[in-house]
């Protein structure tokens, strides 16, 4: 890209949704937008805002003048900052008043940037998808507007054929048994793009029964997205091809731009690299224990940053990991047990002390990129996704709700790197599939595959590689254009 003045340069509000996982995704690609030319007003809610800077210190946001914090309520009532937030009430309270926070926010951006020669007007918007409310926003500014989707591009497929996942599952649940009946296992073949796929992988928004007001939201900001100028996806055009081609006639354009982890690491400014945006204190001590271990010796073990589970689930994994014998690092979170503080069993812990390690929010990048790291057992959301095939590792997943079942099957499936834990776990089980995956020619196959598409994401995003030109692409032919 060109250089410009303070004055010319581009400004870039990127507002995600108010979750680590959408957070993460969004702030990588800021940093990369920024290390090609643009000005950035990265856009938190007051409280995550907050949560930052306690998890990583006072000073952690600062030290770039092209790169700015700013922030907007949230909408709910204030609460402790060690506290977890109701996902639903926030998804509800953020898309229902994000425009006017929004608004508000970029009118306040401008004036000041009129006032004084130090940043420029801004010139786009990039918001997450479900955050469509800023699109009336980009409208009024006659400026464009980049609606980032933070998961695969399985899953805007289903989700643009949503009234035909909707149909299929009215038809099902007039049976009320039809989760335990068998039913889910029938093929949703009626999905251009998506092959060998069951109505059980669907996400479970459609069909749980649980997420009903969630799933309400995200086809109301679905209903919007055709007004943006373009939308992003953190994938890679040879891990969905045939999806990414059964959408090429869907307006706006679509940009593969992933794996973001892979873009970001080509970002020179060091300092830009290492801004975080994780809500919980990050614990690096696992690395120093890593460094102890064999190479490709270790399970990892992260369910993710919202997945949760019963005592006897937690139960179930630690027996079978400590009968596995094999040396893991295990991320626990505070909230990872429904209705209590999560706990091992003390004899558990006494069992595995000397290959196991019990750890805090940890930097997953690293870890899975580091040489001891041989296996993942993962919740499969999207960015831990991301981040396996960059490493090259193979997985166990344990899908938990959401886009996580589609996830699950396409790696196991369709990618040949995993196996599918099922939902009702038991220790043997555990036991036998973490075996599996660290000492068979099955687990093998499964390494030998990971690295294949190691080696295609990395290819993707090097100069002429796939995700490399789109970035260029999305930026020439939209984001530095006013909307028409």
């Amino acid at each position: 890209m060109e250089s410009f003045s303070v004055a010319e340069k581009p400004h870039a509000v990127c507002i995600p949704m108010p979750f680590q996982s959408h957070i993460n995704v969004m702030l990588k690609a800021a940093k990369i937008l920024n290390s090609k030319g643009f000005h950035i007003t990265f856009v938190n809610t007051e409280f995550n805002h907050q949560k930052v800077l306690l998890s990583r210190g006072p000073d952690s946001l600062q030290g770039l003048p092209d790169f700015r914090f700013e922030t907007i309520p949230d909408g709910l009532p204030p609460s402790d900052l060690n506290a977890t937030q109701d996902d639903l009430a926030l998804t509800e309270s953020i898309t229902a008043n994000g425009l006017g926070y929004v608004r508000s926010l970029i009118g306040r951006v401008n004036e000041e940037s009129s006032k004084s020669s130090a940043y420029p007007q801004v010139s786009c918007i990039v918001s997450d998808f479900i955050m469509s409310c800023t699109l009336e926003a980009a409208e009024e500014l006659g400026i464009p507007q980049v609606l980032l989707w933070p998961m695969s591009a399985s899953i805007l497929d289903i989700f643009h054929h949503r009234r035909l996942v909707e149909k299929a599952f009215l038809q099902l649940k007039a049976d009320k048994s039809y989760i335990a009946n068998g039913s889910l296992n029938m093929p949703a073949d009626f999905i251009l793009g998506l092959r060998d796929i069951r109505l059980k992988d669907i996400p479970s928004f459609f069909w749980d029964g649980v997420n009903d007001r969630l799933l309400t939201i995200v086809t109301r900001e679905m209903e919007k997205y055709t007004k943006a100028s373009a939308i992003i996806v953190n994938t890679f055009d040879a891990l969905e091809r045939e999806v990414l081609d059964a959408m090429k006639s869907i307006p706006p354009a679509i940009y593969t731009i992933g794996p973001l982890p892979l873009l970001e690491e080509q970002i020179p400014n060091k300092l830009l690299r290492t801004f975080g945006s994780n809500l919980l204190k990050e614990h690096t001590d696992c690395l120093e224990w890593l460094d102890s271990q064999e190479p490709n010796s270790v399970v990892y073990v992260n369910f993710g940053s919202t997945t949760v589970m019963t005592r006897d689930q937690l139960n179930e994994f630690a027996w079978g990991l400590a009968n596995c014998k094999h040396p893991f690092l295990w991320v626990i979170r505070p909230d990872l047990v429904i209705g209590e503080a999560a706990s091992l069993p003390p004899e558990f812990t006494k069992e595995t002390a000397d290959r196991g390690m019990i750890s805090g929010w940890c930097p997953q990048e690293k870890v899975l990129c580091h040489s001891s790291t041989g296996g993942f057992l993962t919740h499969s959301g999207w960015n831990s996704t991301m981040d396996t095939i960059c490493a090259g590792v193979p997985i166990i997943s344990w899908p938990f709700f959401g886009d996580q079942l589609t996830n699950c099957r396409n790696a196991c499936v369709h990618w040949g790197i995993g196996t599918e834990i099922d939902k009702n776990v038991k220790r043997e089980k555990v036991e036998k599939m973490v075996r599996e995956m660290m000492q068979s020619e099955k687990g093998k196959e499964m390494k030998k595959r990971a690295m294949e598409w190691k080696k295609s994401a990395e290819e993707s995003t090097k100069p002429g590689g796939s995700s490399y030109m789109n970035l260029d692409k999305v930026i020439e032919e939209v984001l530095l254009h006013p909307k028409n």
